[in-house]
């Protein structure tokens, strides 16, 4: 069910990295905000990551991203009305709102690794990213279509895609929240539980349940999701703007960015194999590298190859990938007492750092230029080396 609901949630996702920019250039009318959608449905991430995380911490992973679904649905419903009234208060509000989806989505990385043993945490990560991809890629191909499907009733066609969002996220909360159970984490800690014989509880009151997490590996896993993040909102955010910019139409965008969420989360199985074969902190390196690649190659492709740009994209998001999946594997073996508030902790600073991604994403290109902010965006990449240089390299980092 988790894996359902995911591939639900990979369509309500791509809605607002294909049309966000779009929409917001079309309102605002310039280029100068064009991050701000992105900037604020992340910041609306940031809040609900820690919301979905206390949530699940107290009633379970069930319950915490149903709520967290339904969140983002209303939001995705709230732009539509904002594109219909031209209301730019109303569009700034709802996308804040819409980012609970996007964080809910991936907080559901998480249930998937709550029962895995430790040999196979970065597979099952992995697995959950996986279901994303099908909603996740046609997602974008349906924008042309969606905004086709509802000029007759009035709306705007850029808000198009977002209908399909509050429709999307909606499903995935009906399918978590009756069709979830037993609830992964709950089940972790009863098993837990068992397995220990007896109950402790630390002075929050909730089970001390034993774990072999080393709480020095968690700014480690941070770190690396941050940068990954960072960079990918960033150069991802103005790439739809940029392909417009030169005379491409929406179906163009719609297939980049296609190629971009596929490249996000289909090689999920390869990257948890890597991080269960070599370990976390190899996997983690070649995010950063990636990144690098992608964005020098961003930075210097032509305007009118759209495949070199679709190639830029694609590594852009494998590099993502592999610093997502190694970085959760890192925080997938946090004690199971404050496993999921911690893990909502962590990913509201990686919402932040997209937000950050995002707003200033749109100030570099209008003050420079699209390959400037990606040229900088891989050169940002490249701190996860010696941020990782301090954690010994291990064929597999226990955490």
């Amino acid at each position: 069910m988790l894996v359902a609901a995911q591939v639900l949630s990979g369509a309500g996702l791509a809605a607002g990295i294909t049309v966000g920019a779009l929409l917001a250039q079309e309102m605002l009318g310039g280029t100068a905000l064009a991050g701000l959608p992105s900037a604020l449905y992340t910041v609306g991430s940031a809040a609900a990551a820690a919301g979905v995380g206390r949530i699940s911490d107290t009633a379970g992973r069930r319950f915490g991203l149903t709520v967290g679904y339904g969140v983002g649905a209303a939001g995705a419903l709230g732009v539509v009305g904002a594109a219909v009234l031209g209301s730019v208060v109303l569009l700034f509000g709802s996308l804040i709102l819409y980012g609970a989806g996007t964080a809910t989505n991936l907080q559901a990385r998480y249930a998937g690794a709550d029962l895995a043993a430790p040999e196979r945490r970065g597979r099952a990560v992995s697995t959950v990213l996986l279901a994303t991809t099908l909603g996740g890629v046609l997602g974008p191909n349906l924008t042309a279509l969606s905004g086709t499907t509802v000029a007759p009733w009035g709306i705007p066609p850029l808000a198009g895609p977002f209908l399909l969002a509050a429709i999307a996220y909606a499903a995935a909360a009906v399918v978590l929240g009756v069709l979830l159970r037993p609830d992964p984490l709950l089940l972790a800690r009863e098993l837990a539980v068992a397995e220990l014989g007896r109950i402790t509880t630390n002075p929050a009151g909730t089970p001390d349940l034993p774990d072999a997490a080393p709480r020095a590996s968690v700014p480690v896993g941070a770190a690396v999701m941050v940068l990954s993040q960072l960079v990918m909102v960033a150069i991802m955010t103005m790439t739809p703007v940029h392909l417009a910019g030169h005379g491409h139409g929406v179906g163009v965008t719609g297939l980049v960015i296609a190629v971009h969420v596929a490249a996000m989360f289909l090689p999920s199985p390869v990257s948890g194999w890597l991080v269960d074969r070599f370990g976390s902190i190899p996997v983690a390196v070649t995010s950063g590298l990636t990144l690098l690649a992608a964005g020098a190659l961003a930075a210097t492709a032509p305007v009118h190859s759209v495949p070199l740009l679709a190639l830029a994209l694609a590594l852009l998001g494998l590099g993502w990938n592999f610093g997502l999946v190694s970085g959760t594997a890192i925080l997938a073996a946090v004690p199971l007492a404050v496993r999921a508030r911690t893990q909502g902790k962590v990913d509201v600073t990686i919402a932040l750092a997209g937000a950050g991604g995002g707003l200033a994403s749109g100030i570099v290109v209008a003050s420079a230029s699209y390959p400037t902010l990606s040229l900088a965006g891989g050169v940002v990449a490249l701190l996860i080396l010696p941020i990782v240089a301090f954690t010994p390299m291990r064929r597999r980092l226990t955490t």
